[in-house]
């Protein structure tokens, strides 16, 4: 008698592989474009790390793509290489005007991680060599804050579209509420948190792209 044929095994199927926790689901390798600029500046792991304010087994996983950095460590890290987060993020086209949809904006900082001081921002404005302005929607989780002062050449305006902002600024505490502006140069000392209990969401914007 014939041995009767043993039925095809069916093969598994293979889920989609998801972004690694530092890299955006559109493909931005953060992470890889900051070791790109420290090799650049040829400087060692343990040299940003210490002018960014954080360990070099944080970095080397950033650069790895294995952790994603908090805006506010993003700041540091691009302010130790000489970058802006701009040039960080400038993909080299520039387009003489620009609509972009809520899905097609990029964030940077995840606030809802674990060291992410609760604060994040989607990028309004594409990054581009030539453009005088930066943008971004900042939202802050309440107890939120930047972790530190900031300090850096340019000028901020911005918008508290809802929730609170208390802006510290050269030392001096302001509370704003929704609908509230500001203005202030970078290069003052300055601070920022959500003191309120709901999530914060205001438009900022800087010039030049220095943040």
């Amino acid at each position: 008698m014939k041995k009767a044929k043993a039925a095809p095994r069916k093969k598994k199927a293979v889920a989609p592989s998801k972004p690694k926790p530092g890299q955006p689901k559109d493909g931005f390798h953060l992470g890889a474009r900051l070791k790109h600029a420290r090799l650049l500046h040829q400087m060692r792991l343990k040299d940003v790390a210490e002018r960014a304010g954080c360990s070099e087994s944080m970095l080397s996983k950033i650069e790895n793509e294995l952790a994603s950095p908090s805006l506010t460590t993003l700041h540091r890290l691009c302010k130790a290489l000489t970058l802006s987060v701009s040039d960080l993020l400038s993909n080299g086209k520039v387009d003489p005007w620009v609509i972009m949809r809520p899905d097609q904006r990029k964030t940077i900082g995840h606030r809802h991680a674990a060291g992410s001081e609760g604060v994040s921002a989607e990028v309004l404005i594409p990054s581009a060599e030539g453009r005088l302005l930066e943008g971004f929607l900042v939202i802050i989780e309440p107890g939120g804050n930047t972790n530190g002062i900031l300090q850096h050449k340019g000028e901020e305006v911005g918008f508290v579209v809802e929730g609170q902002l208390e802006l510290t600024i050269n030392k001096e505490v302001r509370l704003l509420n929704a609908g509230d502006s500001f203005y202030f140069p970078s290069n003052l000392p300055h601070a920022y948190r959500n003191p309120g209990k709901s999530v914060l969401r205001a438009v900022w914007i800087n010039t030049p792209p220095t943040f």
